[in-house]
């Protein structure tokens, strides 16, 4: 018998749980506790299943059969309809799956893994290119020509390597989202090659002896900052990464042992690395002890000592000495070193990679070349400050 109003609204709950039936599978329980559900029982493959409705009466029996109607529709076309209301739950975009939320997360794993402030910071601004327009899209729904309206906007103004790593960024907190079951496919993929490719610019780099010979001269004459001058003549002795040499910190020296020790939280392959201190490096370092020993930076900023050097002073420094950008920067004396100390053709390429800390590239030859070559690299290190000594009076 076909289900009414008066019977939906009057029927009590008993003892154990009642079923009544209003055909075609729909069923209305009624709970001891007093609740009344809606049920819908079929059969699909041969199997009974069943499909909650909803409760009564919130949903009221009208519903209830519109809703049956619905679901034996989609058995007639062959589909199991508990089946596709999982998927479309799944697939229904929810806060947590929109672009900028995932983006979010990404970011907070990076921190969680010990990524530089610097790192995540450049991570931000790149995300804020793509967070307007995709921010609030479920990236399971982020379709590729959208990314690429997103990179033609960054390439259009002629920022090609922005773009590039845009791309990448992007590309990475969708594999993200796929990790996490909130997308299947990563869509920056089909957009390789599609912005144009920045063209490889070397940072400029003295490698002529005697021209670097006159750089080091005039460093030791520069007249600015005792702490800027002592930079440089660091960076030309111990050649780390400008940022490394900005931010090293007192606590990184042990100048009785003659190491200083870069924490991997600092360094840009996240390892930590170890510096042999040539004596005229220690001589420069213990010139700087009475000057910013009593802070925590080596090289503290002029306006205040709880911060390290700006990124731009070195930099500054050498156009204030007359080098243009096309001639000489903080990072080019690295270039110095690597090309100088290998033509020099005394040191293996381990030790002057390893001095550098570059990873090697093959994953086979770097899980077998985990020695530092320390022994070599103190002699090197050694032999690259007297080296500098010599190419100062060579005129």
């Amino acid at each position: 018998m076909r289900l009414t109003n008066i019977t939906c609204r009057s029927v009590k709950p008993g003892p154990r749980l009642r079923k009544l039936s209003d055909g075609g599978g729909l069923q209305l329980w009624i709970y001891p506790h007093g609740a009344k559900l809606w049920r819908f029982a079929y059969r699909y493959q041969g199997k009974q299943k069943l499909l909650a409705l909803g409760r009564y009466p919130e949903t009221p029996l009208a519903e209830a059969r519109a809703s049956r109607d619905s679901h034996k529709s989609i058995l007639k076309s062959g589909r199991d309809p508990s089946h596709l209301r999982r998927v479309e739950k799944i697939e229904q975009p929810s806060s947590g799956d929109s672009f900028a939320a995932v983006a979010k997360e990404y970011v907070e794993k990076q921190r969680r893994e010990g990524r530089s402030e610097a790192t995540l910071s450049k991570t931000e601004w790149l995300l804020d290119f793509a967070r307007p327009v995709l921010g609030p899209i479920a990236v399971r729904q982020i379709r590729p020509v959208e990314v690429l309206a997103i990179l033609r906007k960054v390439e259009a103004r002629g920022r090609y390597d922005t773009a590039k790593r845009l791309r990448a960024t992007i590309g990475a907190v969708c594999r993200y989202a796929i990790a996490t079951a909130r997308a299947e496919v990563d869509p920056t993929a089909p957009l390789q090659g599609a912005i144009a490719t920045p063209k490889p610019t070397a940072r400029a780099a003295i490698t002529d002896p005697k021209l670097f010979g006159a750089l080091l001269r005039a460093i030791d004459g520069f007249t600015g900052q005792p702490t800027t001058k002592a930079a440089l003549q660091l960076m030309a002795m111990l050649f780390p990464r400008p940022g490394e040499m900005r931010g090293a910190e007192w606590i990184e020296f042990d100048l009785e042992k003659a190491v200083w020790t870069i924490p991997a939280s600092r360094t840009k392959m996240r390892r930590e690395h170890r510096i042999p201190l040539p004596p005229q490096a220690l001589s420069v370092l213990r010139q700087l002890k009475p000057i910013t020993g009593d802070g925590t930076y080596v090289l503290p900023g002029v306006r205040t000592i709880r911060q390290p050097m700006s990124e731009t002073t070195l930099n500054a420094a050498l156009r204030r000495m007359g080098y243009t950008k096309t001639e000489a920067t903080a990072h080019g004396f690295r270039a110095t070193a690597s090309t100088l100390l290998n033509e020099s053709g005394m040191w293996s390429a381990d030790a002057i990679e390893r001095e550098l800390a570059h990873v090697e590239e093959s994953n086979v030859r770097r899980a077998y070349a985990r020695g530092e070559h320390w022994d070599e690299r103190v002699r090197m290190m050694a032999w690259w400050a007297n080296y500098l000594d010599q190419l100062k009076v060579v005129r």
